[in-house]
């Protein structure tokens, strides 16, 4: 039984320098509507989060939008929000996370800033201790994320990765096969999404 039903995006609330990762975010966006699942986001409705959120709507798509409070007015405008159809308003930028991991069965980033790399290591972290076994994944769109995934392979080879096998993200360079890369993923999954609670509980 496949266990996704929600996808979250990591990306920049900027568009970046290559047009083509807005194009990307857009087309991920689209995919997961088309696919009957819910996007899950920071909210912004700039660069190439609001990309994702628009290919969403778009196509259909039910979104939900996770933002800070002190963020509304950098990363989007109030207008543009009203056509989410769940808006989450946080205190701060630990909430803020917390909530997209609780609503989300994946993960994704597509290109992006400091911010998203922060979020997606923080993810795979929680994996790598057995907080969850939802699939991650990295949108490698241009090749954009290979020196990230150079340094995981440096980290493991010089022996700082030590349960290398409990996160094992995927990655894709067409953002219209991230979702079928997911499916897949999460039909073998051999254990809840939500994670071990003997492996948590040594937390």
């Amino acid at each position: 039984m496949n266990t996704i039903r929600s996808v979250c995006v990591y990306c920049g609330s900027s568009p970046g320098r290559d047009e083509t990762y807005a194009k990307a975010g857009h087309l991920l966006g689209r995919s997961i509507a088309r696919s009957g699942l819910r996007l899950i986001y920071g909210g912004g409705t700039k660069g190439i989060m609001g990309a994702v959120a628009e290919g969403a709507l778009r196509a259909g798509g039910k979104v939900t939008g996770i933002i800070p409070r002190f963020l509304i007015n950098k990363e989007a405008t109030e207008t543009a929000l009203d056509r989410l159809d769940e808006l989450v308003i946080t205190d701060n930028m630990h909430e803020r996370k917390h909530r997209m991991f609780e609503k989300s069965d994946a993960f994704v980033a597509l290109p992006g800033g400091i911010g998203t790399v922060e979020e997606i290591v923080e993810v795979m972290t929680w994996g790598q201790l057995g907080h969850h076994r939802k699939p991650i994944v990295f949108g490698n769109i241009g090749g954009f994320w290979d020196p990230m995934l150079a340094l995981l392979d440096h980290m493991a080879a010089e022996g700082f990765i030590h349960t290398a096998q409990r996160v094992k993200p995927l990655v894709v360079n067409d953002p219209e096969a991230i979702v079928a890369a997911i499916m897949v993923a999460g039909s073998s999954v051999d254990a809840p999404t939500e994670g071990m609670q003997s492996v948590i509980d040594k937390m």
